[in-house]
């Protein structure tokens, strides 16, 4: 049974008639808080999508006007946040082009964007084999080593996954993501990608099956694993989750619990992954001082919001009876993908993406609270 207490839910940034989304939020050694995200787009998939970064010296209270780090010519989506010990900020993302985009006729400033990208371009921020076509998308990290002032070039990663990497006992970088999202030939795979040099190179060290056997009855013709997330709980072992999808797609399915592998040496062997009871998507996890692991996951239906559980057992089993609601008053579904940190004085600050009045695009929100 938890004590859970809310503090506060507000709005942290908002973007008037820009859509903005997918927010990961990280502490600096200081104790500052940082929080990324895509913004000052058109809609949930569009061309205009751009990395932006605001920050809380207050643990929360208030926040910075964002600052622009990624503006590619291409969508910039699900930003990813990781600092390490000495400080250094690293940022992830994923790139996005969809062809049709030039000649969408319903939308002619999409189409005139896009004739101000060449295929020179489209070619340097993206990769055939990345994603089901027609689409394409390219995989990147950026390091700051001045509290996120400037910003060295973008580097090419192995995987993606909407909260990027971690920072593991040894000092490795372990980054849990998928490496493509080739769907229908189904030769993607979830891997565990380290770096052992900050940042500046990735090595695949392990593998997950993407895509598990098929629920029984027919109806469905696709399921996969997505947007993974972990944790260290100990020296070596790690606990990840994942999001299911199926297809054809449905929302509401029942089916969408979060699924759950475990690593005991370093991110290099894992277990198969297996369905947890939490119904959800997608996982970002933390473990805290006080040994804690917590995962946080939107809901899309049927109490649209933001979702909470513990694990008193370094993910043994998770106390989803005692599943922490800390929001269920979204206008609709398009939200999530919360995440949280840990002050210096027990406070939890999650933040995420909603939209706050019925008619409005989605804006940041955080909620402060403690159990």
């Amino acid at each position: 049974m938890t004590n859970m207490q809310i503090i506060d839910s507000r709005v942290i940034c908002r973007q008037p008639g820009r859509y903005m989304a997918w927010p990961t939020i990280a502490a600096t050694p200081r104790g500052e808080l940082l929080v990324v995200f895509s913004g000052d787009r058109d809609a949930h998939v569009c061309p205009f999508g751009k990395t932006f970064l605001i920050r809380s010296a207050d643990r929360g209270m208030t926040w910075s006007p964002p600052m622009l780090v990624n503006d590619t010519p291409l969508d910039d989506r699900d930003a990813g946040l990781c600092v390490d010990r000495d400080g250094t900020i690293y940022v992830t993302w994923f790139t996005y082009y969809l062809p049709q985009w030039r000649t969408d006729v319903a939308r002619a400033h999409w189409a005139a964007h896009m004739r101000k990208v060449s295929e020179q371009d489209v070619q340097a921020w993206s990769s055939d084999g990345l994603i089901d076509p027609p689409g394409r998308r390219g995989h990147w990290l950026r390091r700051s080593t001045d509290n996120g002032r400037s910003w060295e070039p973008p580097r090419r990663v192995p995987p993606t996954a909407p909260h990027g990497p971690i920072v593991c006992a040894d000092g490795r970088l372990l980054y849990v993501g998928n490496d493509a999202y080739e769907r229908v030939g189904k030769t993607s795979s979830i891997i565990a990608a380290e770096s052992r040099d900050h940042g500046h190179t990735w090595d695949a060290i392990g593998r997950i099956p993407m895509f598990p056997p098929l629920p029984p009855g027919g109806a469905i013709n696709l399921a996969y694993l997505g947007e993974p997330h972990v944790v260290e709980v100990l020296p070596g072992r790690l606990v990840a989750m994942a999001r299911y999808e199926e297809r054809p797609k449905k929302q509401e399915d029942q089916n969408c619990f979060l699924w759950q592998f475990d690593s005991t040496d370093g991110g290099r062997t894992w277990t198969p992954p297996r369905r947890t009871g939490i119904w959800g998507k997608p996982p970002h996890l933390i473990q805290l001082r006080d040994g804690r692991l917590l995962v946080t996951y939107g809901i899309r239906h049927p109490l649209t919001g933001q979702r909470a559980c513990f694990s008193y057992d370094n993910g043994g089993t998770w106390d989803y009876r005692n599943e922490i609601v800390l929001r269920s008053d979204a206008p609709n579904e398009d939200l999530g993908y919360p995440a949280s940190v840990e002050c210096d004085d027990g406070t939890i600050v999650t933040v995420y993406y909603q939209v706050e009045t019925a008619g409005e695009p989605p804006c940041l929100m955080a909620t402060r609270w403690r159990d």
